[in-house]
């Protein structure tokens, strides 16, 4: 483990089950009809330019997306990170806090000002110091889990608030906008939704390729992920508040796991991210670069930590570039060769400068990262 740290402006496994249909199988036609919520104004574009595949050795990537977490909330006191020290959090925290859009415009006076420190989530301050910690990561939504959500699976997203029934009961309609999962399939590809709920939200995606979050342990072990995998933990161990922190870092920690044993760290990127603000205090503010329809600001929102595990993330390392959750598509889009499936893509960094393809690979994380 490096003790300086650094700062910084398919061939298919066939091992496991073989009649199970797998992930990315299906090629349904995305739906016309029309969403039940409404839009923006701006028509969300189609796909944009089909890049070369970047030549290398990753074969599958996995973005573990946990919940209601900012950057200093969690990563505040990292060393060599750009955090601010706040009062420590209980664990769990005794409440939710407000994280909607209308208390994020107000968060400099209204947001919680806690967090939680290296004893609460261990696993994770030692993946930062084995891999890579970014801490100029951005959500790209300034409001809750959904629209989030969708901008980590489109790039795009046609509400700034979580809609009404927002888990899409009788007689919502989803939207039709353009995704990375379809563009994934165009290609040959595959992609797998572990219990996530926004590709219901997406026509073309509703109830396709969806299984339960514990079903990714299995897959893995059986050395059988599609080509990009989106995890999401079951609700008492996401890390949402009022849930404790650390039984969610186990949770993630066991997937990270499942990846390492069956053989598959070596061809594989792992991001951990948090999907929103979680209506906890960051001190950086981030740019105002897109506005929604009341001229409020849409993007970017708060920071929240990102961390890269791979063979080939840089060890040690803290990225200082500015990424946010669609930058994670962007490393899909020029990893696999794929169209980007809307212009916000297209524009985003790829997170390259996490990366070193030419470095001896990196060792995988212990079972239990935080042995020495």
């Amino acid at each position: 483990m490096p003790t300086k740290r650094q700062t910084a402006k398919s061939k298919r496994p066939t091992k496991g089950r073989t009649k199970r249909k797998r992930p990315g199988a299906s090629t349904a036609k995305p739906s016309r009809r029309k969403p039940g919520l409404p839009p923006r104004p701006q028509p969300a574009p189609g796909p944009l330019g089909q890049p070369k595949p970047v030549e290398g050795p990753i074969e599958h990537v996995v973005i573990i997306v946990k919940e209601n977490h900012c950057f200093d909330n969690y990563f505040g006191t990292f060393p060599g990170a750009n955090g601010a020290r706040l009062p420590r959090s209980p664990n769990p925290p005794p409440h939710d806090p407000n994280h909607e859009h209308a208390a994020w415009l107000t968060r400099k006076t209204t947001a919680v000002r806690a967090q939680f420190v290296e004893q609460d989530i261990p696993a994770y301050f030692a993946y930062a110091r084995q891999y890579t910690l970014c801490d100029n990561y951005f959500t790209d939504v300034t409001g809750p889990s959904s629209p989030n959500h969708l901008m980590l699976i489109a790039g795009d997203s046609p509400v700034i608030v979580n809609p009404h029934n927002y888990r899409l009961g009788p007689g919502m309609q989803p939207f039709n906008i353009p995704s990375l999962p379809e563009n994934l399939e165009a290609n040959g590809l595959t992609w797998g939704n572990y219990g996530g709920y926004a590709f219901d939200f997406i026509a073309a995606l509703r109830g396709r390729n969806k299984f339960p979050s514990r079903q990714f342990v299995t897959d893995a072990n059986g050395g059988r992920i599609p080509t990009v995998s989106w995890v999401y933990a079951p609700h008492n161990e996401s890390e949402h508040p009022l849930d404790n922190v650390t039984l969610g870092m186990q949770w993630t920690v066991a997937q990270v796991n499942a990846v390492v044993q069956s053989g598959l760290w070596p061809k594989t990127a792992i991001f951990i991210t948090w999907d929103d603000w979680g209506g906890w205090l960051d001190h950086v503010a981030p740019e105002n670069v897109e506005q929604w329809t009341d001229g409020t600001q849409f993007r970017y929102g708060s920071r929240v930590g990102c961390l890269v595990l791979s063979p080939f993330a840089r060890s040690g390392y803290i990225s200082k570039v500015r990424h946010s959750h669609v930058s994670l598509l962007k490393f899909c889009v020029q990893q696999f060769g794929v169209a980007a499936p809307h212009k916000r893509v297209a524009a985003a960094d790829s997170m390259s400068d996490c990366f070193d393809f030419k470095r001896q690979p990196a060792a995988p994380p212990k079972a239990d990262p935080t042995l020495e």
